[in-house]
């Protein structure tokens, strides 16, 4: 059986954050690694990408990108065939 709980290092003994069901007087095996953080909305700005939007006018940017990336010739759409 293999249990996963989060604990704090008071300096001397790690004590589990929520309650855990071992029996007393049981050797057991830990591994540690630390817990990885949780990133802040307010300091990354791939969590708020809309605010980097642009208004372009141009209503065939995501199907035509290639076009005006690069210059390629635009798709043929359904309309035109």
């Amino acid at each position: 059986m293999t249990k996963r709980l989060h604990a704090v290092f008071d300096g001397k003994v790690l004590k589990p954050e929520e309650s855990v069901d071992l029996e007393v007087g049981k050797r057991y095996v830990l591994t540690i690694e630390p817990k990885q953080k949780i990133p802040d909305v307010k300091e990354d700005p791939a969590f708020d990408l809309s605010s980097l939007a642009v208004k372009t006018n141009i209503s065939d940017l995501a199907r035509e990108h290639d076009h005006y990336l690069y210059g390629i010739p635009k798709r043929r759409s359904d309309a035109d065939q």
